[in-house]
């Protein structure tokens, strides 16, 4: 079947966001508005607006007040709103908090991934519902790259909760005929990450203050490393995809298949940046994490169309542009 054009397919849409507020979720919700949608966010920690382009799309989508954990708030908010799409980005994301704190992130991601399909399942107007898994899902594999066949096999904390909700995901569809999707990205980046935690962020902030980066691991860990924007069309096109039944049931891997060590990853932001006379502080700290994680995206070309739009150093580019406007905007309230 003919599909419309990508923006006119959201043209008024009714779209339920969990996470909105997340880094995602403030990428997703700003196209959305873009282009014409009408947004219900799921809202739980309030947090400042990290750039003007965030703060206007704020006043122009609906907040649910609540968390995922709360099966009667997610109901509400589907229903009352007569939600046509939900996009699931909701969750605790970090593999330290995770770490530190199993119970809760097995809280947030887990049970909170079947409430709210639970929610879709009993509310009619739901139309397709795609869920954010994540690399991180498959474990420990024996070959790389990961490709959609793969069992899941997570070990750790965050990985377990993020395989035990592609699963949950699945069993919906498989045993209700929910129309679902699941979402595996490798690590993305972009503007509005404040977890300076993260290799990005942290090596551009580390930079711009003429600091040397610190990395948790050895340095020789590899990822996938995938801009926001590109996320952003990626979730959007796999959800105007689901016009067609026969994409129902899938998941997909989105990458874009440029493999990086996190030595690599330091070096082409300081060269991007004009700095590569500072030297990375290697901490070798990294515990519970998988060594290589890589994907490949052939699945989502073949059956999707889908493509990156932006190389790792446009993208990369873009983002040391948004870090350098951030800081340069912080400096008032720095100096009282």
């Amino acid at each position: 079947m003919a599909l419309e054009s990508l923006e006119s397919f959201w043209h008024r849409k009714r779209v339920f966001v969990t996470g909105a507020l997340g880094f995602l979720g403030s990428w997703l919700v700003q196209q959305l508005i873009e282009w014409n949608a009408t947004v219900v966010g799921l809202v739980f920690d309030r947090q400042p607006a990290r750039d003007a382009a965030e703060a206007r799309i704020r006043e122009q989508y609906t907040a649910v007040n609540g968390r995922l954990e709360e099966y009667e708030c997610l109901l509400r908010g589907i229903n009352e709103y007569e939600i046509d799409t939900v996009i699931h980005l909701g969750a605790q994301p970090i593999v330290g908090t995770a770490n530190r704190n199993p119970l809760s992130t097995f809280e947030s991601n887990i049970r909170g991934t079947w409430n709210l399909l639970e929610a879709c399942r009993q509310v009619s107007t739901v139309k397709r519902v795609v869920v954010a898994s994540s690399d991180k899902a498959y474990g420990n594999q024996e070959e790389l790259p990961y490709t959609e066949d793969m069992p899941l096999r997570g070990q750790y904390p965050y990985d377990v909760s993020k395989s035990c909700a592609d699963l949950i995901a699945h069993t919906y569809y498989a045993t209700y005929g929910l129309p679902v999707c699941v979402t595996r990205c490798g690590n993305f980046f972009g503007g509005r990450d404040l977890n300076f935690n993260r290799i990005v962020p942290g090596t551009i902030r580390s930079v711009i203050f003429n600091e040397p980066p610190l990395i948790r691991s050895d340095g020789t860990f590899v990822r996938d490393y995938i801009y926001v924007r590109d996320v952003v069309y990626a979730y959007l096109e796999l959800a105007r995809q689901m016009e067609r039944p026969e994409v129902h049931g899938h998941a997909f891997n989105f990458s874009n298949e440029t493999r990086l060590s996190v030595l690599d990853l330091t070096d082409r932001i300081e060269r991007l940046m004009g700095r590569q006379d500072l030297k990375p502080q290697i901490l070798n700290e990294a515990h519970a994490e998988i060594k290589d994680q890589y994907l490949s995206s052939q699945k989502a070309h073949d059956m999707l169309g889908w493509a990156p739009r932006f190389t790792v150093d446009d993208a990369l580019s873009e983002t040391i542009a948004w870090y350098r406007d951030y800081f340069e905007r912080q400096k008032p309230s720095v100096k009282g």
